[in-house]
């Protein structure tokens, strides 16, 4: 059975998605009153996406000393991010990872499952790991919440622990860093989890969002509370260019302290001594001209005195945009790190210019950590 056959898209109602997320519903007749139901304990199908098996003794240290998160600690049930690199720190792959003591699974988006399938196997060498493609084997359910009752019945648990990932964004992960300066951060509230079920029970699921049991919501649901919560993604915040530093991704996939890996180089110094060239910033939209912008939308500074009238300065993309249930229009975008972070900005959409109330999540100072000084409240010195 493949995504495309999803048995949600029988379900009444129900639109397809596009692009990455094509093979699941996108959304019920309702994106926004789905929100609601989403955080009301609804669930999302995203059978789409793929699912890799790691076994063997070796499997968390190999995978440790490639990606960029701490695992060999993982333990049984636990969850975590991780990012595999270029040799240039440029992210390549996101992974997110949940061990069950004999096997470690890696959630992935479908488009990034075959290379990273083939990478992975490429790098086996003579460890004991063994590498499948388990996506046809199992499906990924979305919620949102500290469990679900519907999806703990029907989760997942070939080696006796229930295949559930739960997102570490909720807080800054150990070894982790977090550059948006902020005292109450929207991630907190994102309580978001994937459960692994078999591709057989994936029918009885819709049966019982059919009969009512359990609410349902499409991905665009799932989507705007993302956005709302600034937690990136790779396949809509990232290009062939990111490094984890411009989105705030070293707040959960990446561990400061561990010991080496291909990309770390990079990852340490900017950090430690430089700046991202670019930065992910949270837009409030305008909704007044009925025009919600697109991903790949340019961000645009007023015109500067003196400017030719409709050549504005481009200073970024929208990489995300959805309608929320409490915020209205709302976007992530990436943009240059040198964009001012007190004017308004625009977005360039269907040939207007929307206004968009910017909202910083990674300053333009971001990095450079190393050398500032900093108060200890209870001991009232500073240190460095």
């Amino acid at each position: 059975m493949t995504s495309a056959g999803s048995p949600f898209l029988a379900l009444p109602g129900a639109v397809d998605s596009a692009a990455a997320d094509q093979g699941v519903p996108a959304h019920y007749g309702n994106p926004v009153a789905e929100q609601r139901a989403l955080l009301a304990g609804a669930i999302v199908d995203l059978s789409h996406r793929g699912v890799i098996s790691v076994s063997g003794a070796d499997r968390l240290s190999w995978l440790n000393s490639l990606t960029s998160q701490s695992l060999t600690s993982l333990a049984p049930g636990e969850s975590t991010e991780s990012l595999l690199l270029g040799v240039s720190g440029r992210v390549e792959f996101d992974m997110r990872v949940v061990d069950d003591g004999d096997t470690a699974w890696l959630l992935v988006d479908a488009d990034e499952l075959p290379a990273l399938l083939a990478w992975l196997l490429k790098m086996r060498f003579t460890l004991r790991v063994v590498i499948s493609d388990r996506t046809a084997e199992f499906a990924t359910v979305g919620s949102i919440g500290v469990s679900n009752a519907v999806l703990d019945a029907a989760a997942a648990a070939p080696n006796g622990v229930a295949l559930i990932w739960r997102d570490p964004w909720a807080s800054v992960s150990e070894g982790g860093h977090q550059y948006a300066q902020v005292v109450d951060h929207p991630g907190a509230e994102w309580l978001w989890r994937e459960t692994l079920v078999s591709r057989e029970s994936l029918a009885a699921l819709a049966d019982r969002v059919r009969d009512d049991e359990v609410g349902v919501a499409g991905v665009l649901a799932a989507e705007a509370l993302r956005i709302a919560a600034w937690r990136p993604r790779r396949a809509t915040e990232g290009d062939e260019k990111t490094i984890p530093h411009e989105l705030d991704w070293m707040r959960s996939a990446v561990h400061l302290s561990k010991g080496c890996y291909r990309g770390q180089e990079t990852v340490a110094k900017v950090h430690n001594l430089g700046h991202p060239p670019r930065r992910l910033v949270f837009l409030h939209l305008d909704g007044t001209d009925n025009v919600l912008p697109k991903p790949g939308d340019d961000v645009v500074l007023p015109a500067q005195a003196g400017a030719a009238v409709g050549e504005p300065d481009v200073v970024g993309q929208v990489t995300s945009s959805a309608i929320h249930y409490e915020l209205g229009p709302i976007a992530l975008a990436v943009v240059r790190r040198s964009t001012p972070v007190d004017p308004d900005l625009g977005v360039l959409s269907d040939g207007i210019v929307v206004a968009a109330g910017q909202e910083v999540i990674v300053p333009p100072e971001a990095g450079s950590v190393v050398g500032r000084i900093r108060r200890m409240p209870r001991l009232g010195v500073m240190r460095r």
